[in-house]
């Protein structure tokens, strides 16, 4: 039987998702926790990542490399770009790209480096999975555009700045790196985000109080979904 990975960032992100699994074994490797357990007769191993592309990276590549898990799911949060997201919404990604990275003086577009891609795509497959989820829990589902970066937006300058260069939906801290290393290993992934604020000026507090019932729906919904996966 192949091994699902469950990834978020923060403990918040994956507590859900703790609280309803089964046979949960704890692993500590490399500065962090995974967690081996099993829902629904399937195996999975879940760990959050600490924020961040580095930590989100490390994570993802372990799961992969040292687990064994040929699927990986994310689940998590992230700030609102498209104006018809609003908090609490579910945004999956079709696409991510990193924001901050910016070799544009050697003539490249904003989040391209030589021998990569501006754009990783997720899988099909898997998204398809997530329409059928939301349609039977008659859900509210937007495909679109996520952006990654080291930072955290609570700027409308430069929210308006990643909508216009790279077109996106939504934004968060994890999703790209995870692609990128998905895509280099040629495992199947996902990205699920609930929106947790609209990365204006108010972002911080909207955050601070809105996280912790984003990180429900969305961990909710990926355990709706790993019923559904082969």
């Amino acid at each position: 039987m192949s091994k699902i990975a469950i990834m978020g960032a923060m403990p918040e992100e994956i507590e859900p998702l703790l609280k309803k699994v089964e046979n949960v074994k704890k692993i500590e490797y490399a500065n962090n926790s995974y967690y081996e357990a099993t829902y629904k007769g399937k195996e999975l191993v879940i760990a959050y990542s600490k924020i961040g592309k580095v930590f989100s990276s490390l994570t993802a590549s372990t799961l992969i490399e040292k687990f064994g898990c040929e699927t990986l799911l994310f689940s998590g949060v992230a700030g609102a770009i498209n104006p018809e997201l609003k908090i609490g919404d579910l945004i999956i990604a079709d696409k991510l790209c990193q924001h901050d990275l910016d070799i544009t003086i050697f003539g490249h577009d904003f989040g391209y480096v030589p021998e990569g891609a501006k754009f990783v795509e997720t899988d099909k497959a898997l998204r398809e999975v997530a329409k059928e989820v939301a349609k039977k829990s008659d859900l509210s589902l937007i495909e679109g555009t996520i952006a990654t970066g080291d930072q955290f937006v609570a700027s409308n300058e430069r929210k308006e700045f990643i909508s216009t260069n790279f077109q996106a939906d939504a934004l968060e801290m994890e999703g790209a790196s995870v692609a990128v290393v998905c895509d280099a290993l040629n495992v199947p992934f996902f990205i699920l985000r609930a929106i947790s604020d609209t990365a204006n000026d108010d972002a911080g507090v909207d955050f601070d109080e809105f996280m912790v019932g984003s990180a429900i729906i969305s961990a909710n919904f990926i355990l709706d979904m790993v019923e559904q996966i082969n």
